[in-house]
């Protein structure tokens, strides 16, 4: 893969031990598992998760839908052999490739399902679009993407969430209608806010976008 800078998954390499605790306590675990139930994978279907860092999401993806194919991507190394390491205790199958969400490393029409978990406030406007550009392209006539992230405002927490998840600067030059309408023009059918979660930093926001069906 070409040499790229990057964003490590904790935001810097030495806090990765710590990322896995801390999602943990920002309550994590129920927005993944909200989201999955959000996705409903069915089995012999394909799923593919964007910034999968530590691989949290893509291992109980899996460790719920045993039937259903599992692929996670992320461009630092690091977070990817922890995510393998996490699989292998687990005892759960995932393919775990290194890349960028605005560079799929995969065919056309490949997935049915992808999902994204606090990952895109790490990206600039113009690696958004390129990202659901290539999400759309990857996913199947039919295929939904299905994805979370921080929005609205924070607590007294936001200095130490900004250090850890380098969300700060990024975050607050987005909005949920701005990423809605970056959903809508990269040719996705029923971009939606459908729900949020509160969290002790404030909310988190879940969002759904659509390939038509009958898409060329």
């Amino acid at each position: 893969m070409p040499q790229r800078a990057y964003v490590p998954a904790a935001g810097h390499d030495w806090l990765l031990p710590l990322y896995d605790p801390f999602v943990k306590f920002l309550g994590g675990e129920s927005a993944h598992r909200r989201l999955i139930d959000q996705a409903q994978p069915r089995p012999g279907q394909r799923v593919l998760e964007i910034g999968c860092g530590t691989g949290s999401l893509s291992a109980r993806v899996k460790a719920l839908h045993p039937a259903v194919d599992v692929v996670g991507l992320d461009p630092d190394p690091r977070a990817l052999e922890r995510a393998r390491q996490k699989a292998a205790r687990q005892r759960v199958s995932l393919q775990l490739d290194r890349g960028f969400s605005d560079a799929l490393p995969y065919p056309d029409r490949s997935y049915d399902r992808v999902l994204s978990a606090f990952m895109f406030h790490h990206l600039t406007q113009d690696e958004k679009k390129r990202s659901l550009q290539e999400i759309r392209r990857v996913l199947r006539p039919g295929g939904s993407l299905h994805l979370l992230d921080f929005g609205g405002a924070h607590g007294h927490l936001d200095g130490l969430v900004a250090h850890m998840l380098h969300q700060s600067e990024r975050l607050r030059g987005g909005s949920a209608e701005t990423l809605l309408t970056l959903m809508r023009e990269a040719g996705f059918a029923d971009p939606s806010l459908v729900g949020h979660q509160r969290t002790i930093v404030g909310r988190v926001l879940f969002y759904h976008a659509s390939r038509p069906a009958l898409a060329s």
